[in-house]
């Protein structure tokens, strides 16, 4: 059963992809309009009224998160600037970079793994490269933040403790 709950995984991060994608070119507003954006989408048109699951949770993740994802992909992105990019890549990288901060039960590997899947899937195949490099940099300083972070806190616990 595990291999229907990975493909079923990716079906929805391509959903996820092609809505995110499409609010490049007609952007929304509020998080209302946002579901009712997704609810109306072709591509979900056969799925329940009311927006949930994975496509849903990672589509709402990356348009609340999107100047924070765009601050990560600029940090490694060393040479170009997010509106030198092209739109796929850039929304597979803030799709992606979303995973990697704030999806934690998803390891960095399938995240950077299914980016590439979809950049071959969705762009150009020379993105591949690009792409993984920024993701590969991206994964590797947020596991040393988290890292830190985790040091941090059993340092001030042990401090306590005395």
């Amino acid at each position: 059963m595990p291999k229907k709950t990975g493909a079923s995984r990716r079906g929805e991060r391509a959903l996820a992809f092609q809505f995110l994608y499409s609010l490049d070119f007609t952007p929304v507003s509020s998080e209302q309009e946002l579901q009712k954006r997704f609810e109306q989408s072709a591509a979900t048109a056969d799925k329940a009224a009311v927006p949930s699951g994975f496509a849903w949770e990672l589509a709402l993740g990356v348009w609340q998160n999107a100047q924070g994802l765009d601050a990560v992909i600029a940090r490694f992105a060393r040479n170009w600037r997010l509106d030198r990019m092209g739109r796929i890549e850039l929304t597979l990288l803030r799709l992606a970079v979303y995973e990697l901060q704030y999806r934690t039960d998803i390891p960095s590997r399938v995240t950077i793994n299914e980016a590439l899947e979809l950049c071959g899937q969705f762009g150009e195949a020379s993105a591949r490269s690009f792409i993984n490099g920024i993701l590969d940099a991206a994964a590797k300083a947020l596991d040393q933040d988290a890292q830190a972070a985790g040091a941090s806190s059993a340092t001030q616990q042990t401090c306590h403790a005395d």
